[in-house]
């Protein structure tokens, strides 16, 4: 793939002949030894700058023959080079949990730090992108990702599959399943990628899977759990502009 240093890694040439390299942390979240040995590292090895990304990443632009010593250095620091190519990428999670957004009604974060330890870099026909928001305002753009997890109440969530962004034709996700609980959340994210892989022609994004064979064939056939304990006035409160 033009432009790629090492394929499964995502390593870039840039137009200036520098590499872009693309760290990983948990959801974006580093420790202060982290992060500061990140600027560490750049500085010693003389980057260019460094840039935070969408996804929750920061990109590193260096000298390619500094990659050697930089990839050493970042293991050091307990911090990765994200994954590129057919394969789950950096999940994005906002930082609703019980200590931190206000407004979360759900666990964000937290699962979504469970579901990129536990599927980051797992193959798949094409990319696979994962967005987790706390409450319905969705900062982490839930519905423009291939799995898409949205808080609806305390410890429920929503889930839309086949939303596709950075693209000049986005694609709106589809919800398949309402009020899940954690437990649920990773049962149906199973089910969707077995589908997803057994059925995906190579190359293909799950949303144009979906779209040649139907939702219908990616809506969970398991029971889910019946959950009715939604607080419309607090949901309200929280997709309000105050």
């Amino acid at each position: 793939m033009d432009g790629v240093i090492i394929m499964g890694e995502a390593i870039f040439r840039q137009k200036n002949k520098q590499i872009a390299v693309n760290v990983i942390a948990a959801c974006g979240v580093m420790t202060p030894r982290q992060f500061a040995g990140l600027g560490k590292i750049a500085e010693d090895l003389e980057s260019s700058g460094l840039k935070l990304t969408s996804r929750q990443t920061v990109i590193v632009l260096l000298e390619e023959d500094k990659l050697p010593a930089f990839k050493e250095e970042l293991q050091i620091l307990g911090l990765n080079i994200s994954p590129f190519g057919n394969s789950i990428r950096a999940v994005k999670a906002c930082s609703g949990n019980a200590e931190l957004c206000r407004r979360a009604i759900t666990d964000a974060l937290n699962i979504g730090i469970e579901i990129q330890s536990k599927y980051l870099g797992q193959p798949v026909p094409d990319d696979f992108k994962i967005a987790v928001a706390g409450c319905p305002r969705g900062c982490t753009d839930p519905y423009c990702a291939d799995f898409g997890i949205i808080g609806c109440s305390r410890n429920l969530y929503n889930i839309a599959i086949g939303g596709r962004g950075s693209s000049g034709n986005p694609l709106h996700g589809r919800t398949i399943a309402k009020k899940c609980d954690q437990r649920t959340v990773f049962q149906v994210l199973d089910f969707v990628l077995d589908k997803y892989r057994k059925f995906a022609e190579p190359e293909e994004r799950l949303c144009k899977t979906i779209s040649r064979l139907g939702i219908e064939a990616f809506t969970p056939n398991f029971q889910l759990p019946e959950k009715n304990d939604v607080d419309e006035e607090f949901v309200a409160f929280l997709t309000s502009g105050e």
